[in-house]
């Protein structure tokens, strides 16, 4: 094992050649395909409706009601007070 420190891809030579590469490619997508993807973005909206329900009510464990199953506590009668 080498004792250098690790370089971030960013950094290298190659990785800014991808990240150059993948900026001129999205941009290119974008531009092309964008009534492909206006096209689709209702679907998305409706497909975002039941994912949204599925993953914002993950911690309500059932609806209707307190979460708390036990019995209310009951008072307790004083030794010298019972009639």
């Amino acid at each position: 094992m080498s004792d250098e420190p690790h370089t971030p891809l960013w950094r290298t030579r190659g990785g800014v050649v991808l990240c150059g590469f993948s900026i001129v490619a999205g941009f290119y997508l974008l531009t092309e395909h964008t009534a492909h993807v206006l096209g689709v973005l209702p679907f998305l909206l409706l497909a975002a409706c039941p994912l949204m329900h599925m993953f914002m009510h993950h911690g309500h464990h059932g609806h209707g009601g307190a979460s708390n199953t036990s019995p209310p506590a009951q008072p307790r009668r004083d030794e010298g007070n019972a009639p």
